[in-house]
């Protein structure tokens, strides 16, 4: 009985000395130390403005649905993969604000970055429409 206790005892110290080494192990070379890199977020879409462009879309589309739930939010992902929120944004603005009339109108209409931005989100868009919503298939000819 002694020696099973002695051997129980040896075992449960063994288990929590090798429990007790927090140190991890270091290479001896500094050269093989891995660098850590810090990961890009792949977009930087605020929520506020994926949930406007979605609320957005879904009514050019027809209205609060599942449906149009789904392929809004795939969209508005495209475009955030595809540009950043600040070009974004700017191109958002430069196109509501195109048509506003006389001088107040032109900072949205004579800016180089205007017709640049304006094209970009353009096809953008086009893409975004390709990838995420489904094309209707075009109705079979019949022949008389």
């Amino acid at each position: 009985m002694t020696i099973r206790l002695a051997t129980r005892s040896l075992l449960i110290a063994s288990f929590a000395l090798a429990g007790c080494s927090t140190q991890p192990t270091q290479p001896s070379n500094p050269a093989e130390t891995p660098k850590e890199t810090v990961a890009k977020p792949t977009n930087d879409f605020p929520t506020l403005s994926r949930v406007e462009y979605v609320l957005q879309c879904m009514q050019d589309h027809g209205g609060q649905n599942y449906d149009n739930l789904y392929h809004c939010t795939c969209a508005v992902d495209y475009i955030a993969g595809k540009m950043s929120h600040e070009d974004f944004d700017q191109a958002q603005a430069f196109t509501y604000l195109f048509n506003t009339p006389g001088e107040r109108g032109a900072e949205f209409r004579d800016p180089p970055q205007s017709d640049k931005l304006r094209s970009l989100l353009k096809k953008t868009k086009a893409e975004a429409a390709e990838q995420c919503f489904p094309t209707k298939p075009k109705a079979a000819q019949t022949k008389p």
